[in-house]
């Protein structure tokens, strides 16, 4: 069984097409996607509508998702005090997204487990333990293994970092970051996603990466015009760092 395991569309219709025309073309019978569907993103309400009328996708909730859904003051000055061009973005997005809309991220679990061809998946947006903590290549493993206190799934997917990555522990859990659809942290600032195929009690892992209409994605996030917009225009198509 092949499923594609995708994060942090951050509102890029753009970006999710072509990452779903690849999914097709694969054959993937399910879809996991890790959250952050919408915050910072061109086209937000688009990207969730898309979601949440898939019958084959396991939906879980990021913590940009939460940010809009239970949006506060103090969660705003919160991202304000260190990311303050995210901030500007939150706070258009809460007026942007209507509230059927929210509902839907309110209602998404903060992690899933599920059980596939006999392996044990768990999926989360950071890490088992905190869904804004960051799974990044070249961590110490003993700091992955302390993240995985608890667990006891075979195979972990995870996303939020932007930037693809992977681990085996020493009790033999495998942890995967899927990377970024949306606003991808890499050399190639091209969509990633993984396809996981699972047979016979066992999986393999590829991350894939898909081009796609990154201009029309900057400028479609740009005319989005709040302050900071044109700066997050900018991050699709030359990238140096996810909060701003």
């Amino acid at each position: 069984m092949k499923v594609a395991v995708l994060s942090d569309i951050h509102g890029n219709f753009q970006a999710l097409e072509s990452v779903m025309e690849d999914v097709k073309a694969n054959n993937c019978e399910q879809v996991f996607c890790l959250g952050d569907l919408a915050m910072a993103g061109p086209q937000p309400r688009m990207v969730i509508d898309y979601v949440r009328k898939q019958n084959n996708w396991t939906v879980i909730q990021g913590n940009t998702d939460k940010m809009i859904s239970d949006f506060s003051p103090e969660i705003l000055q919160n991202v304000k005090n260190n990311f303050p061009v995210m901030a500007n973005a939150l706070a258009d997005d809460v007026i942007f997204i209507e509230e059927d809309k929210k509902d839907y991220l309110r209602n998404l679990p903060a992690q899933k487990e599920l059980t596939l061809e006999g392996v044990k998946v768990l999926l989360v947006h950071g890490s088992p333990r905190k869904n804004n903590e960051d799974i990044l290549p070249d961590m110490p493993l003993k700091v992955i293994e302390e993240m995985l206190e608890g667990t006891d799934a075979d195979l972990i997917f995870c996303g939020h970092t932007h930037v693809p990555a992977g681990y085996q522990t020493n009790k033999k859990q495998t942890v995967v970051n899927v990377g970024s659809v949306g606003r991808p942290m890499t050399d190639e600032p091209k969509a990633c996603y993984v396809i996981a195929d699972f047979q016979d009690g066992g999986f393999s892992i590829e991350h894939r990466f898909i081009d796609y209409d990154r201009q029309t994605a900057a400028d479609i996030m740009s005319a989005r015009n709040f302050d900071g917009a044109d700066k997050l225009a900018q991050m699709i198509l030359h990238p140096v760092s996810r909060h701003i």
